[in-house]
């Protein structure tokens, strides 16, 4: 092992692992640092549709051919079967009045169901972390990545040509230097101490809490649900990242292929000093009371992972990048698991650093690509907050908050479509909150929302976001006829050419290359 590098990657997650990677690739002497071994639990467990054209970009661009399959089921269960993950065909809600039981809904007033994929081959992914981040540092090693684990970094300091990191490994002394460190910690994390950064309110977002298990024996939710009648959704609906939403908070509920189910709250201060989430395993057996179908549904689980309470769960640091230093995304600062915004925003952030380095390494302007990375990281924090924020001001008025994720999935699709068909100066920011019509739409209507809960009239939030989102809407999204089922329908997409700046057979060409068809 050499004493110094270009540069040092601090956490060996799958944002620090695939950054490491990327680096080598690009002819940089790389070392990976971790503070534990793995395979080690980890949360942040869904990706999405923008998620994965992220990590197959990335992974065709810097010849990781390793990666590469990891960003569709299907080819992620012919290459890595032996990898757990969860089938994930969209975004499932289901709203609910806490102690009341759910009672019929033939008309969908009380869920959203939103697809993401026609079939299972092609769909998004839950990550079982703990066999997922193992997989990439073991990736990052085969291809000559530098990696040491039981590392415990105690401080770093900087001078003019280089950064020094110390600390001990194995009851010894430890020390690396550095041109560059990437901090992958997570909230919180190593720089965030080591350099003594403060923290940044997120200003809009309401202060929350969260508890949260791996669980085996968990059932399925469709089981517990009796009004679907000879109406089929337009996916399994357990085969989703499932949100049980309810005034003042939200469970989550991930189903991977190993029998292991991963679920947890986050709720405002308010609701979780009421249910006592810090008592762990008694407060989530008192929230599952208060929820018939899902106390039902886990009424054979077991926790097999130790509770996780989080007294604080959002979290934005004040600096984001230095000049010989960066935070990675999910160091930066996080909102909420609400909407799986952790993956594309990391793998964002990894994208941009992947490029400064290529671009920029030993140039003049390589300290001013950092700021601009760093100012763009917080901008789409701040994006995703605004929208989360406004969400669970509306956990109690459904139709509402149906009415406003339409912002989310709109924006989403419409970046994904123009990602893949190579026009991604088309949605180069997160939800697309830099564009100067769609961004400062979606604005207006969560401050409005915000600012005027009590006086939200649905019906007409619907209509005035739907023809908001007409411009970028290639999903089909807001239309009533659809009573809040969305399938993948190939004609929204064929319908949309001209907003992608395409046209109908070019449309046709992605689907066929992405294997739309079964």
């Amino acid at each position: 092992m050499n004493d110094t590098y270009d540069i040092v990657v601090v956490g060996s997650g799958f944002g620090g692992s695939l950054l490491a990677m990327i680096a080598h690739q690009l002819g940089r002497s790389v070392i990976l640092l971790e503070k534990n071994k793995h395979p080690r639990f980890a949360i942040g467990e869904s990706s999405t549709p923008l998620s994965n054209i992220l990590l197959q970009s990335l992974a065709t661009r810097y010849d990781l051919p390793g990666i590469a399959p990891l960003s569709k089921w299907g080819t992620w269960q012919q290459t890595y079967p032996h990898v757990a993950c969860g089938l994930k065909r969209g975004f499932t809600f289901y709203h609910h009045a806490l102690g009341m039981a759910g009672g019929s809904d033939p008309e969908h007033q009380r869920q959203l169901l939103v697809a993401a994929s026609p079939h299972d081959r092609i769909a998004d992914t839950h990550w079982y972390r703990a066999e997922v981040d193992h997989l990439f540092v073991k990736e990052a090693q085969n291809i000559g990545v530098q990696y040491l684990d039981g590392i415990t970094l105690r401080s770093v300091s900087e001078s003019e040509k280089e950064i020094r990191l110390e600390g001990r490994r194995d009851n010894e002394d430890f020390s690396v230097r550095a041109s560059f460190v990437v901090d992958a910690t997570g909230p919180r994390g190593f720089l965030h101490h080591a350099l003594a950064l403060q923290e940044s309110p997120l200003a809009s977002f309401p202060s929350t809490q969260a508890l949260f298990s791996h669980f085996s024996g968990a059932g399925r939710f469709a089981d517990q649900l009796s009004d679907h009648g000879s109406e089929r959704p337009p996916y399994p609906v357990d085969d989703a990242a499932v949100h049980h939403i309810f005034d003042g908070g939200w469970i989550w509920v991930l189903q991977f292929n190993n029998r292991i189910t991963s679920a947890g709250i986050a709720a405002t201060d308010e609701l979780a000093g009421r249910l006592r989430l810090s008592e762990g395993a008694a407060a989530w057996q008192r929230l599952l009371d208060l929820i018939p179908a899902l106390k039902n549904q886990f009424a054979n689980s077991q926790a097999v992972q130790p509770f996780t309470y989080m007294a604080r769960v959002s979290f934005r640091s004040n600096a984001v990048a230095g000049k010989r230093w960066a935070l990675l995304p999910s160091a930066a600062g996080f909102v909420d698991p609400l909407l799986s915004t952790g993956f594309p925003l990391t793998l964002l952030g990894v994208s941009r650093l992947a490029e400064i380095i290529e671009r920029d390494w030993d140039q003049r302007e390589f300290a001013a690509s950092l700021q601009s990375y760093a100012s763009q990281t917080d901008d789409e924090l701040l994006a995703a907050a605004d929208l989360i924020a406004t969400l669970y001001a509306t956990m109690d008025r459904f139709p509402a908050f149906v009415a406003l994720s339409m912002l989310y999935f709109a924006g989403a699709s419409f970046s994904e479509s123009a990602r893949r068909l190579g026009k991604d100066h088309l949605a180069r920011s997160f939800l697309l909150h830099d564009d100067p019509h769609f961004g400062a739409a979606m604005r207006r209507f969560c401050q409005r929302a915000r600012n005027n809960r009590t006086q939200l009239d649905p019906d007409e939030l619907r209509k005035e976001i739907s023809q908001a989102i007409e411009p970028i809407n290639v999903a089909g999204l807001s239309n009533p006829q659809r009573r809040n089922w969305y399938p993948v329908d190939a004609n929204d997409l064929l319908n949309s050419a001209a907003k992608l700046q395409s046209t109908e057979h070019q449309i046709s060409q992605l689907l066929d290359k992405c294997g739309f068809w079964k």
